[in-house]
C-alpha cells in the first residue's frame, strides 16, 4: 500500500466521524424539541383535567347538598304520608261506625224526596185545577159583565150607572138620583125597575155575593133629618140594607149571598169641592165578590 494513502484514509474517517457525530446531534435536538411540545402539551392537559377535576368536585358537592335535601324532603314526606295513612285509618273507622245511620238517613231522605215529589204533583193538579176554575170565573165575570152592560145601557149613556170589572170583583155604581130622593132611604119605583134588571143578572152568579155598600157625601144630614138619619152613616146603611132586602125578597136572592154595609162620607170617589163631585159620592155601590172573600154583615 502506498504511504501516502493511509493519512488519505485517516482524513476520509475524520470527517465521515464528523458528519455522523452532527447528524445524531441534530436528530437529539429534534427530538429534545418535540419532547418539550409534549411536555407542553401534557402540562395543559393536566392543566385541564386539574379545573375539569375542581369542576366536577364542586357539582359533586352540590349534588350531595341537593342529596341531602331531598332526602330530608322524603323523610318529612315519609312522617307526612303515615300522619295521612293513620288519619284515613281513623275517617274510615268513624265512616264505618256511621254507616248505619248514614244508611237510615238516605233512607229517610229518599222518602221525604218521595212524599215532596207527591205533593209537588198534587198541588200542580191543584193549581192546574185553580187556573181552569179562575178561568172559568173570569169568563162568567164577563158575561155578567156584558148582560148588565147591555140591560143598562140607557142608564149608562146618562151617567146614573157605571160598570167596573178589577180582580175578580165586578161593581155596578148607581148614583143616588136613581134610586131616592134627597135625604131619604126609601127605593123610588123607576130605580126598583133598575135594581130588578141589576139583581136578576146577578142571582145567576151563584157563587158569589152580591155586597151592597151605601155611600154619601160629606154635607152633613140637615136638623129636620135627624131625628130619623143622626148622620150620614145611618143614611148609608139605611138606604143599602132597603136594597139588599128588595134584592132578597122581591129578586130572590138568597140571604146567605147578601152583604150589607154604610161607610157614609168616607169613601168617596170624587172631590167634595163641587156639585158633580158629591152627586158621584152619593151612590150606591153592588160588588159582585167570591164567596170565599172578606164579608161584611149580611142582613135577612
Amino acid at each position: 500500500m502506498p504511504r501516502y494513502f493511509l493519512p488519505l484514509f485517516m482524513l476520509l474517517l475524520l470527517c465521515f466521524s464528523g458528519c455522523v457525530s452532527k447528524s445524531v446531534h441534530q436528530l437529539k435536538v429534534d427530538e429534545a424539541a418535540s419532547l418539550q411540545q409534549e411536555l407542553a402539551s401534557l402540562q395543559q392537559d393536566f392543566a385541564d383535567l386539574q379545573n375539569r377535576h375542581n369542576q366536577l368536585k364542586a357539582d359533586h358537592q352540590a349534588l350531595q347538598t341537593d342529596f341531602d335535601n331531598a332526602n330530608a324532603t322524603i323523610a318529612g314526606l315519609q312522617q307526612d304520608l303515615e300522619r295521612s295513612t293513620k288519619d284515613i285509618e281513623r275517617l274510615e273507622q268513624v265512616l264505618s261506625n256511621r254507616s248505619a245511620e248514614a244508611g237510615a238517613a238516605m233512607t229517610e231522605m229518599r222518602q221525604t224526596i218521595d212524599r215532596l215529589q207527591a205533593e209537588n204533583r198534587e198541588l200542580t193538579n191543584q193549581v192546574e185545577m185553580e187556573r181552569v176554575a179562575r178561568e172559568a170565573r173570569l169568563a162568567q165575570m164577563k158575561n155578567t159583565y156584558d148582560q148588565l152592560v147591555g140591560k143598562l145601557e140607557s142608564e149608562i149613556e146618562r151617567g146614573e150607572v157605571t160598570i167596573s170589572e178589577l180582580q175578580g170583583r165586578l161593581t155596578v155604581n148607581m148614583v143616588e138620583r136613581i134610586l131616592f130622593d134627597s135625604g131619604k132611604a126609601e127605593i123610588k119605583p123607576q130605580g126598583l125597575e133598575v135594581l130588578r134588571r141589576v139583581g136578576n143578572i146577578l142571582n145567576e152568579s151563584q157563587d158569589k155575593v152580591v155586597q151592597v155598600e151605601g155611600h154619601t157625601d160629606n154635607v152633613g144630614i140637615s136638623s129636620r133629618l135627624k131625628e130619623k138619619f143622626p148622620s150620614n152613616w145611618e143614611l148609608s146603611t139605611a138606604r143599602a140594607a132597603n136594597v139588599v132586602h128588595f134584592l132578597q125578597d122581591q129578586v130572590g136572592i138568597p140571604g146567605e149571598r147578601l152583604a150589607v154595609t154604610g161607610y157614609g162620607p168616607y169613601r168617596p170617589i170624587a172631590e167634595n169641592d163641587t156639585p158633580e163631585g158629591r152627586e158621584q159620592n152619593r151612590r150606591i155601590q153592588i160588588v159582585l165578590v167570591p164567596l170565599d172573600a172578606p164579608q161584611v154583615q149580611t142582613v135577612q
